[in-house]
């Protein structure tokens, strides 16, 4: 055996240990909010204004800062959580905030109604409640997300929505919570639920899970009907960064079928941090890591040494930029990179060449070279097919 193999065999044997180790480690996410405890914690919130204002003071709000990783520890089990040491302060009576805060209170409003209520919105339909106010549909996403911080709550427990950019395909079928059943099983792909939190009665023989980086990769797999071909698999792609429902729909799928999660993402530092955001969580959303992280996640490639490997030609290879290198060296310093030396190898490698690469690159070597050679032997190398 080689030395290459004998190092992809060490590899592999390494990936099936933190996979059988995550699975017995996971922490299960905890439940979710009930109505009543999220109508009480808005009115405190109001009578706390209620009470400010009896005193003849301006109302003040005081939220976690959700950008800053000063707010932020590790935990290999979870990913990136809030400790909410730095705080932003939302004064009714500055100029500079009390736009925010108004919008704030707006949306606490519609949130208090539609919990009362028993009912959901899109934030899509909370923007055109009152598109004058609130300016665009980026400050109505924000202040929801800044809601469910304050509140402590998971936003499904909000009873606010958001419209899914994932889409899903393979091994697996379900029922919506409105009783509507879902089948991937047919070779077309179908789009991730806008209410994950509502599915029931997932059926999937899978023996594994892919996240795949681009749309474009996830059709051309699609079209290629590699679900069916090589294994039973499922593969769900977020078309880049993820939204929060196609993170979701890789937990449920995780807590559900206990297989390995893998992900297949542009060997390029961007690349890189969606399948952090996949495993670990991000900054901004640390506040629901238990409900959204999967710690089990597994790069399976595109690895910066398959460039080497494969000889990918020299006109596919991309020089990285100089943000390419900010963001590289950003991802280093991260606090999840020290438990994963084999990651911090390919990405020291990356940066010694100073080249990236897209997934698509594969096709230069062949059309269906990604669908019938790089991946299956990727798999079965591991064992998984």
């Amino acid at each position: 055996m080689d030395a290459v193999h004998q190092e992809q065999f060490a590899e592999v044997d390494k990936l099936r240990s933190e996979l059988l180790s995550s699975v017995t480690r996971s922490v299960p996410p905890p439940r979710e909010t009930d109505r009543p405890e999220v109508l009480t914690r808005i009115e405190s919130v109001i009578l706390g204004m209620v009470a400010t204002l009896s005193r003849d003071e301006a109302p003040v709000l005081v939220l976690p800062n959700r950008s800053n990783w000063a707010n932020i520890s590790f935990d290999s089990e979870v990913g990136l959580q809030m400790n909410a040491v730095s705080l932003v302060t939302i004064r009714s009576d500055c100029p500079m905030s009390v736009t925010k805060f108004a919008h704030i209170f707006k949306i606490l409003s519609i949130i208090y109604k539609l919990v009362q209520s028993n009912s959901y919105a899109t934030k899509r339909d909370i923007y055109y409640n009152d598109t004058q106010l609130f300016g665009s549909q980026r400050t109505v996403d924000c202040i929801v997300d800044d809601i469910s911080c304050l509140l402590k709550v998971p936003r499904r427990s909000l009873h606010v929505l958001a419209t899914s950019r994932g889409f899903l395909c393979g091994d697996l079928s379900y029922l919506e919570e409105d009783g509507t059943k879902v089948n991937c099983f047919t070779g077309l792909a179908v789009a991730v639920s806008s209410n994950v939190a509502g599915i029931k009665n997932i059926v999937s023989s899978a023996k594994f899970v892919i996240i795949v980086e681009k749309d474009a990769t996830f059709q051309r797999l699609v079209d290629d009907d590699f679900c069916s071909k090589l294994s039973p698999c499922i593969m769900i792609t977020g078309k880049g960064f993820p939204d929060v429902n196609s993170r979701l729909m890789v937990r449920k799928l995780w807590d559900t079928l206990h297989i390995p999660i893998f992900a297949l993402v542009d060997a390029d530092p961007h690349g890189i941090e969606i399948m952090c955001i996949y495993k670990y969580g991000s900054v901004s959303m640390s506040f629901e890591a238990h409900h959204l992280t999967v710690p089990s996640v597994m790069w399976l490639g595109l690895l910066p040494s398959d460039l080497q490997r494969l000889r990918v030609p020299q006109d596919m290879l991309i020089p990285l930029t100089q943000g390419d290198e900010s963001k590289l060296g950003s991802l280093l310093r991260r606090p999840y990179l020290a438990s994963q030396p084999s990651w911090q190898k390919e990405m020291d490698l990356m940066r010694q060449n100073k080249v990236k690469a897209e997934i698509q690159s594969l096709s230069a070597i062949g059309p269906d070279f990604l669908s019938s050679v790089y991946l299956p032997n990727k798999l079965r190398y591991g064992g998984w097919i």
